[in-house]
């Protein structure tokens, strides 16, 4: 399964070629520390890509996850409500926050591949 990058740390997996599932990347819950609230989008809302679709607050700070592709909500992860240490456990697995039924595929092609994303991570250090 093909897995893109955003340069605000959110990780996009094509499940299908309508379907994709978002959660936050590795280095983003590295910074945040213990993840202890999240904040979910609600099902069936659409939002345009960059606009803030949830929350992440940890032990150091709270920071916004944002629509990394234009989409709709289509199933949150409760999983993730209920236990929200599941972001720093395992967050390219189990942790991931919401899927999404793709408006614009070409916004998903533009995103950064796993090799740009560790050299954006890496010069933005």
């Amino acid at each position: 399964m093909t897995v893109k990058y955003t340069p605000e740390h959110e990780w996009v997996q094509l499940e299908d070629h309508e379907y994709a599932v978002v959660g936050i990347t590795l280095h983003a819950q590295d910074a945040l520390g213990d993840v202890v609230f999240v904040d979910l989008p609600e099902v069936g809302k659409v939002y345009q890509k960059g606009e803030v679709a949830g929350v992440v607050e940890s032990v150091k700070a709270a920071a916004d996850v944002y629509m990394p592709i234009a989409g709709e909500v289509t199933e949150v992860n409760e999983d993730l409500r209920a236990d929200p240490s599941m972001a720093n456990k395992d967050p390219m697995g189990s942790g991931w926050f919401f899927k999404i039924l793709i408006k614009d595929m070409a916004e998903f092609d533009v995103l950064m591949d796993e090799p740009d994303y560790s050299k954006f991570v890496k010069a933005n250090a």
